[in-house]
């Protein structure tokens, strides 16, 4: 499969079929460091991709100041930037 990475910006074959975390431990990637992208749809650590897709890695970023996360009660923000669409999740009507 086709692996693009960012930071800095580079591209890397993997052979087979595998889980993603498979993926990332190959590439010496802590899995919470990245979000895997196949297509326009976010992927998960234990979804398996195959040797013909391609994912794309995206570093999350985090940030904020102390002060601002202890005011709000958070202890940091993270962000993304990009597009992606999901799928619509059904949620029951309100009472």
């Amino acid at each position: 499969m086709k692996v693009l990475l960012r930071n800095p910006r580079r591209e890397v074959e993997v052979k087979g079929n595998r889980r993603v975390r498979e993926v990332l431990r190959e590439l010496d990637i802590i899995p919470e460091t990245v979000l895997v992208i196949r297509g326009d749809m976010l992927v998960t650590a234990d979804q398996m991709v195959a040797e013909a897709d391609t994912i794309e890695l995206r570093p999350v970023m985090s940030g904020g100041s102390e002060s601002e996360a202890a005011e709000d009660g958070r202890s940091h923000t993270a962000s993304f930037s990009g597009h992606l669409r999901s799928k619509p999740v059904w949620r029951p009507p309100l009472p």
